[in-house]
């Protein structure tokens, strides 16, 4: 049986469904159409294809852990974890998902789909997978092109040959097109959305890349010959990464290769590009109202109203999008979400975290919320998953107060090591070497009060790690 290796690519940082997905945890760490992650959903999807090994990820390094984590809840052991060093479009990570495949069975087939996308029917996409692996023997790249019911101008298209079927030569690939023309093109029947998945051998598409684009094969190879394994990881080489461009699948191999195929799928697909898509793609109420958390509403209508902590009310409110987090709210006209990217850009521009980074921020351990802060002061709550351990490390401009709120905590400061159970708290000095494990099977939750004259995240010096991130931030 043919091996087949699904790929994940997971780089993407989803700006357009900001305030809720962030460059540090974008959209598809999130669980919104589903109790499942958008990236946990992609790999149940692909793990029902027939003859499916576990998945290749691509990912940016700063998501490794959460990837991770995220996998294991699935009991999937990947077939590797791939960070990309930069983000350089999908060629070059295919690349490096081909070489890895190919590592592991010479006559890989892989089958690439973003894990940033909703499949309704998961049967149906599997069945038509199982077709594309089929063609792929045939040494065909083949692309999923989405059945369009509708003229939509933020998807590009992709026209198709004159063939018998199921699968159809491809004509042409178009950029996303004005509303005029992409009206024609489904009232014609010959045009899909160019929905970004893909189905090929790993060789085959590494030989066409290495015709049509060899500068960004050479690059990947040498990126991915230069890899090391850390932890669970591989850790793509930077500075040979670096030397590749920026370029994706369609431009470097699908639009000049003579075998590309299109497979028509009609399966409820939707990228989740912007908050209105992510409407579109759930159920709504009676009065076309999607409402998510602790959310009131009072004449208001074809709504997207979403609540993370706290009570959201509207009224009178039509054709909006009000979305709030710890610590932003987000309200437009759902004509106008495109536009959340410029937001975005005015966020960076202007220095703010919260263009990155969420309130709680999660680690390989657990996660952090900041929850006050002030002059000299900062206070923030802990919470350790069970065996979760802190590196051991230092501050030079901070000292820290602990308080168990749930749980119980071994702490190492200076030389001594203890166990402080709940409602019981310590100090540590500045300067003092320090360390929070949980040692217990319950999560484990601590008030930590922070003072001094610089409350920075970069004031850190990891001396110990149980998951490689000694001299880092992270």
């Amino acid at each position: 049986m043919t091996a087949v290796f699904p790929v994940i690519l997971s780089g993407g940082a989803g700006t357009r469904l900001w305030p809720l997905s962030r460059e540090m945890y974008p959209k598809q760490l999130l669980a919104l159409t589903s109790q499942y992650s958008m990236l946990q959903d992609t790999a149940r999807r692909l793990d029902g294809i027939a003859g499916a090994r576990p998945p290749i990820v691509v990912c940016n390094e700063a998501h490794r852990f959460t990837v991770a984590e995220q996998l294991r809840a699935l009991n999937l052991d990947p077939s590797g974890i791939l960070l990309e060093p930069t983000g350089r479009n999908t060629a070059p990570a295919v690349a490096l998902a081909a070489l890895r495949a190919l590592e592991l069975d010479e006559d890989a087939t892989i089958v690439v789909a973003p894990a940033d996308h909703v499949i309704r029917d998961a049967k149906k996409f599997q069945q038509a997978a199982d077709i594309a692996i089929g063609l792929a023997d045939s040494g065909k790249l083949i692309t999923f092109g989405i059945v369009a019911h509708a003229p939509e101008t933020g998807y590009g298209y992709i026209r198709r040959g004159v063939g018998p079927g199921p699968a159809y030569p491809v004509a042409q690939f178009i950029e996303k097109p004005p509303l005029e023309v992409a009206e024609k093109f489904v009232e014609s029947g010959d045009y899909y959305w160019n929905s970004g998945m893909f189905v090929f051998k790993a060789s085959r598409y590494l030989s066409e890349l290495g015709e049509f684009a060899p500068d960004i094969l050479e690059a990947s190879a040498a990126a991915f010959r230069a890899a090391k394994t850390d932890l669970d990881f591989v850790r793509i080489d930077k500075t040979a990464f670096n030397r590749c461009r920026s370029e994706s699948i369609d431009y470097a191999v699908m639009e000049k290769t003579q075998d590309a195929v299109v497979l028509p799928l009609d399966a409820g697909w939707s990228d989740v590009g912007s908050w209105s898509s992510l409407f579109d793609a759930l159920p709504s109420d009676e009065h076309g109202n999607v409402l998510q958390g602790d959310v009131l509403v009072y004449d208001t209508h074809n709504c997207y109203v979403h609540s993370t902590s706290r009570l959201v009310t509207a009224v009178g409110m039509n054709d909006h999008i009000i979305v709030e987090t710890k610590d932003a709210i987000l309200v437009a006209p759902k004509d106008r979400v495109q536009d959340v990217k410029e937001l975005v850009s005015q966020l960076r521009q202007a220095g703010r975290s919260e263009s990155a980074w969420h309130r709680e921020v999660y680690r390989p351990w657990g996660s952090y919320d900041s929850v006050d802060d002030g002059e000299r002061f900062q206070v923030k709550r802990l919470t350790l998953k069970p065996g979760g351990s802190l590196s051991l490390q230092m501050h030079h401009h901070r000292a820290e107060h602990w308080i168990v709120v749930q749980g119980t905590a071994r702490v190492t400061c200076g030389e001594k090591i203890f166990l402080l159970s709940e409602n019981e708290s310590t100090y540590v000095p500045i300067g003092a070497n320090h360390r929070i494990e949980n040692p217990g099977k319950v999560p484990l939750h601590i008030i930590e009060v922070r003072s001094g004259t610089y409350l920075g995240e970069d004031d850190i010096v990891r001396h110990e790690d149980n998951y490689g991130r000694e001299g880092t931030s992270n």
